[in-house]
């Protein structure tokens, strides 16, 4: 019996994973976390979250034109290079417009 006893002793100690810790950590607010709740919900607003709520708005649609703008952008490329190909195409048909071969020997 106390064979059994030492070697459960051994045991535990060569594996720390065994071993239950008993330290407390103090609570972390983690990143991001501002505080309770304002009194009166989400409804009750000071100058100071109006004006953030509106600085974020204003952020926000600023980047959804820049996005749109890019867009627009690559669009009129894409656009002008349709009509480069459109060209391309329409000469080629009055070069060669009866001759099909023609366009596959190119």
């Amino acid at each position: 019996m106390l064979r059994t006893q030492v070697v459960k002793l051994a045991r535990a100690s060569a594996a720390p994973s065994i071993r239950r810790s008993f330290s407390i950590s103090a609570i972390r607010a983690a990143e991001g976390d501002t505080g309770g709740m304002r009194s009166g919900g989400s409804a009750q607003a000071d100058s100071f979250t109006k004006r953030e709520q509106a600085s974020e708005n204003k952020f926000i649609k600023e980047k959804e034109m820049e996005s749109l703008k890019r867009l627009r952008e690559k669009l009129q490329q894409q656009r002008k290079h349709l009509d480069e190909l459109d060209k391309h195409i329409q000469e080629l048909e009055g070069e060669g417009g009866e001759h099909p071969q023609h366009i596959r020997e190119k």
